[in-house]
Formats: structure tokens, C-alpha cells, sequence
């Protein structure tokens, strides 16, 4: 999951500006700026954080049936909402309009999942013992930092906000620079809610200040979605700080299709998987790894797919290819095709950008890519992918697993005995047989190697952030000394 730089916005800023990004929202079609947002002043940081703690204290006290209801209501308004969501969506980071309507409805699913699903979830789990009583308990930790990126930006927040509300934790959203309207709009949702002040806040936080947050001492925990250098830098200050830190970061998934008896249904999950969101999510596919006996037939109906791709104004339900969310984005996935042709790659579909204004990239599928290429190893983060052929299933295996992420992984067969063992043997925190990489409320959600830590989604993103303590009882006449360490 990458993340880039939006254009300047060509207003003065602050020493203390200097060099950031601002928060803005910049129309991806035409690169001009619509509106600007002031940070937070750092000064104004602590502040904020102690509203968050002082509302922590009331919010954790209530049942968890009234913060569920809170999360349930939120989930009514968010569908009320739909159009005005989607249109902002589509207007801060140029997703497609059908797309954008789409995220709204699967994020007021995970609200809903949580408000109905999470108060048994919390329940008390007891433990059998010899003697006395023991259980677990699940408690929430206190104010949390979610540091979110824009190409699903309610989506993405909803993963973490959801799950911990009703846990009882509160939250501080740091979302993208390009998407400062869609945070407030969320933050509005919540407060409509219910959800009283502090306990869902949106901070126009700058990077500089994000360690003062995670260092504060009533900050508990830090949850980001984004690429492996924010990550890195995360991780590294909130282990500094003894906090515990929570990461779904880049992705270069694998998907592998060992055999083809319905090679147009193959090729139509491939492209889907691929360009959903016009490319621009972690979990797509990136490298098309397909056995030399379907190859032809598949490669060729995936260069027929991606050469039918047609730019348009991404409010447009008919288009078929929206922009880039930057000029800048657009311009760093350029860098990575051209890097690739230069050294050998065959272009077999798109390749550039395509004759109009607006951050466009062509429907981009290229082969003979190899090691010393950036394509081979680098997140292609936009409508780009690479295409290999590989002599058998141990080799489709070595491809896959050769890259530094391990996000999730596709393998298409009509064998699921053969499917099933190819996948046993990819190194992913997700596979998906026979169907492309997706995302619902009850699946649990996150990679392995560079592409993070931890897990979002179901029943298990409910307690990355909790405390599961421990409540051990024995009859005061029978105890005995502690033991252990």
C-alpha cells in the first residue's frame, strides 16, 4: 500500500510547513486544488489527546450494548449518506462512482457486523481449571492512533474504528492528506451517532507530530495502513515507546492459474482483481503467474481485457478507467513501466499515458520482466501488471513467493486437491482459491514478511488492541503461593 505526495498547493506555509504535505482536496481529473485545510498546531496536539483519555474514562464505562448502538447508528447514516459519500470519494481520490458506492456499503456492513457481532465476542471466555475459577476478560486499552491512507477512505477506517468503539477504546484518525473531506465527513457520521466528543476525532495531524501522539502516555496503541517506509518509521517509534502497534502495509500478490477449462471466466477474475480501484489497492493481483500449458490462452485474453480500458470522468458510470488519486502517483508508475521497458520488458498492452488531461495511466501488461527491473520486485500501485510463465507448479510456487510481501495470494484451478496444495505452499497471511482477493466484515484481514503484522476484520481484529486479561479465583481457605513467573 503505497502513499504519495499531493500537488502544492502554492499557498505560503509555515516553517514548520515546510516540505509537508498539505491537506487538501485536489481534483485527481484536472490536478486543481478545491479546497485547503489548516493543521493542527502542535502546540494544540496534547490537547487532544487528553480530550481522548478524559472521554475514554465515561465511553468504556458503558455497556457495550449502548456502544454497539452507537456503531449500529452510524451504519444507518452511512447508507443514508451513500450518494454524498460516493461523490466525495470519488472527487478527493477519483474512484470510479460505482466503485465509490461500493465502498460505502461494504464499510456500513463492517459497522453493522461489529455492532451486532462484537458484544458476544467480548463476552467473557472461561477457562477450565482444576480447582476455583479462571477467565479471561476483554477490556478495552484507552486512546488509540489510527493513521489511514486515501485509496479506501472510509473503508479502511471503518476496519479499525468499528471493532474498537464497541470495545470501548476511542480513536484518533489520521487519514490522508488528500482526503481531508471525506475524514470530517466521518467524524460528522460518528458524532451524529452518538458517539460523544472525544471519542472519535479526526486531527489534521502533521508527520511530525505523529510521534508526539504515539509517545504520549495515555496513547495506547497505533494501528496504520500504508507503505513499508510509514510503517517502518511507526513501528520503530511506537516498539521505542513500548506501544503496541498494528500493520497492513504493501502488497505484490501473486495470482496463479495452473489450469484454464473456462479460460474467459479465469481471465475476467484476473481483470478484476487487477483493476479494481483502478489498481490501486494492496490486495490486488500484481503478478500473473501462469502455467506454460494455458499460457497463451490466458496472457492473450488478459492483453484483449486490458487494451479495453477506456479514460473517463470517474463520476461517469459508464467509464471504465478512472485516474490516478495525483499527478505524482501517476508520474512514480510511469517511472516503474519505463524503468522496465528500458531493460528488456515487452509491453503487451498500455504502456503510457493515455492522450488527456487528468493523472491517467494506461491499462499497463508487461512481460519478460526480471529481477533487475523495478516491476519485478516493487509495488506496482496503479492499472499495471506483470505476466510470467512458469514450466510447472514448483516454479509457479518459487515466483510466488519470491518478493518481500506477503499480503495474499490467488491460485486458479479446476483441481481443488492441486489448488489447495499450491496455495498450502505460498507464504501469505491470504489465499483465495478460485476466486479473486476480497474483503468482508467476517474474514480476517492481513499479511506476513514486509507486508505488516497483525490482523483486521472478524472476530480477531477485535483484540489486536485489547487487553484480554486474565481473572483467576480460588477459595481464599485453598490458595496457595503464586507460581510461575
Amino acid at each position: 500500500m503505497t502513499s504519495d505526495q499531493a500537488p502544492a498547493s502554492g499557498h505560503p506555509k509555515t516553517a514548520s510547513d515546510a516540505g509537508a504535505r498539505p491537506y487538501a482536496t485536489v481534483d485527481p481529473c484536472t490536478g486543481e486544488t478545491e479546497r485547503e485545510f489548516p493543521f493542527l498546531e502542535t502546540d494544540a496536539v496534547d490537547g487532544v489527546v487528553e480530550r481522548a483519555h478524559a472521554a475514554f474514562g465515561e465511553w468504556r464505562r458503558r455497556p457495550v450494548e449502548e456502544r454497539a448502538a452507537v456503531v449500529r447508528r452510524a451504519a444507518d447514516l452511512m447508507r443514508e449518506r451513500q450518494g454524498d459519500l460516493a461523490a466525495l470519494i470519488t472527487r478527493e481520490m477519483g474512484k470510479r462512482i460505482k466503485e465509490a458506492a461500493g465502498e460505502v456499503r461494504l464499510a456500513a456492513s463492517i459497522l453493522d457486523y461489529y455492532a451486532t457481532q462484537g458484544p458476544g465476542f467480548l463476552a467473557p471466555k472461561p477457562i477450565d481449571v482444576a480447582q476455583g475459577e479462571a477467565v479471561v476478560v476483554n477490556e478495552p486499552l484507552g486512546v488509540l492512533l489510527a493513521i489511514e491512507p486515501w485509496n479506501y477512505p472510509l473503508y479502511q477506517v471503518v476496519r479499525v474504528a468499528g471493532p474498537n468503539l464497541v470495545l470501548g477504546n476511542t480513536v484518533l484518525l489520521k487519514h490522508a492528506e488528500l482526503n481531508p473531506q471525506c475524514a470530517l465527513a466521518l467524524e460528522q457520521l460518528f458524532r451524529d451517532a452518538g458517539a460523544p466528543d472525544g471519542v472519535y476525532t479526526n486531527v489534521f495531524l502533521r508527520i511530525a507530530d505523529v510521534e508526539r501522539v504515539i509517545a504520549h502516555r495515555h496513547v495506547r496503541g497505533v494501528t496504520l495502513t500504508g507503505s513499508e517506509r510509514a510503517g517502518a518509521s511507526v513501528a520503530e517509534i511506537a516498539g521505542r515507546h513500548l506501544k503496541k502497534s498494528v500493520l497492513e502495509l504493501g502488497g505484490s500478490d501473486p495470482f496463479v492459474v495452473l489450469d484454464a477449462q473456462d479460460v474467459g471466466r479465469t481471465v475476467k477474475a484476473a481483470t478484476m482483481g487487477r483493476m479494481a480501484n483502478t489498481g490501486q489497492a494492496c490486495i490486488a493481483a500484481k503478478r500473473f503467474i501462469v502455467l506454460d500449458e494455458v499460457y497463451d490462452q490466458v496472457v492473450g485474453g488478459l492483453q484483449q481485457a486490458f487494451a479495453g480500458f477506456t479514460p473517463g470522468d470517474p463520476a461517469d458510470p459508464s467509464t471504465t478507467l478512472g485516474p490516478l488519486s495525483s499527478e505524482r502517483a501517476a508520474q512514480d508508475l510511469v517511472a516503474q513501466i519505463q524503468d522496465a521497458v528500458d531493460k528488456g520488458a515487452t509491453v503487451l498492452a498500455g504502456g503510457g499515458r493515455p492522450d488527456r488531461p487528468g493523472a491517467f495511466v494506461e491499462a499497463t501488461l508487461l512481460a519478460d520482466v526480471t529481477p533487475d527491473m523495478r516491476a519485478w520486485s516493487e509495488e506496482l500501485f496503479g492499472p499495471a501488471a506483470v505476466v510470467h510463465r512458469a514450466a510447472d507448479e514448483e516454479e509457479a510456487v518459487r515466483l510466488a513467493n519470491d518478493s518481500e510481501y506477503g499480503l495474499s495470494a490467488v491460485v486458479y484451478s479446476s483441481d481443488l486437491e492441486r489448488a489447495r496444495s499450491v496455495a498450502d505452499r505460498i507464504e501469505s497471511g491470504m489465499v483465495w482459491i478460485n476466486q479473486p482477493t476480497g474483503s468482508s466484515p467476517e474474514l480476517p484481514f492481513g499479511g506476513v514478511k514486509r507486508s505488516g503484522y497483525g490482523r483486521e476484520l472478524s472476530e480477531l481484529g477485535m483484540f489486536e488492541l485489547a487487553n484480554r486479561r486474565l481473572v483467576r479465583t480460588l477459595p481464599a481457605q485453598k490458595a496457595d503461593e503464586p507460581a510461575g513467573g
